[in-house]
C-alpha cells in the first residue's frame, strides 16, 4: 500500500518524495526529472537532469536538440548512477525512484548497475523498459497509479 495507516508517508511516498524534490534542481525547462537510489531504506545517491559538470545549462544557453531530444542534459537516473560510482557507493540489489519512467538508455545502464528494482511516477515514452525489465527480472513499480499522500 502506498501510505500508512497512522498518518505517516509510506516509504514509497518518502522516497518518491525525495525524487521529486531533486528533479527541483533540473536545468532543463523541457521535463524535470529526480531520481533517488536506495537500498535498505537508505539514500545510495540521487540525481536530476542536468548538463555536464561545469558546462553551460540549457536555462542559461538553451536546449540543444538532436531529433527531438535535448541532448545537452545527462539524464536524472544516469547523474544518479554517476554520483554513486564516483563516491564509490555499489548498487547491486538497489532501488530507483525515478520522476518519470526510465529512457531505453537509462534503463540499460539501471540494469547494468545491477539495480532491481524501478519505481516511477509516471510513464514516459519507451515502452521496451517493460519486456527487457521483465526478462532481465527487475521490478518496474508504476506509482502513479496508486494512492498519494
Amino acid at each position: 500500500m502506498y501510505t500508512c495507516a497512522v498518518g505517516r508517508v509510506s516509504w514509497d511516498r518518502y522516497f518518491m518524495n525525495l525524487a521529486v524534490q531533486a528533479a527541483t534542481r533540473s536545468t532543463c525547462p523541457r521535463k524535470a526529472v529526480g531520481a533517488v537510489i536506495v537500498r535498505d531504506r537508505a539514500v545510495l545517491a540521487t540525481g536530476y537532469n542536468g548538463s555536464i559538470r561545469g558546462l553551460p545549462h540549457c536555462t542559461d544557453v538553451g536546449c540543444l536538440m538532436v531529433n527531438g531530444h535535448c541532448v545537452r542534459t545527462v539524464h536524472a537516473e544516469a547523474n544518479a548512477i554517476l554520483q554513486a560510482a564516483k563516491h564509490g557507493v555499489r548498487l547491486d540489489g538497489a532501488e530507483i525512484y525515478v520522476t518519470a519512467s526510465p529512457c531505453w538508455d537509462c534503463f540499460k545502464h539501471i540494469a547494468n548497475a545491477g539495480i532491481n528494482r524501478v519505481l516511477y511516477g509516471e510513464f514516459y515514452r519507451d515502452e521496451r523498459i517493460i519486456e527487457f525489465a521483465r526478462d532481465a527480472g527487475i521490478e518496474l513499480v508504476d506509482l502513479s497509479s496508486q494512492e498519494e499522500q
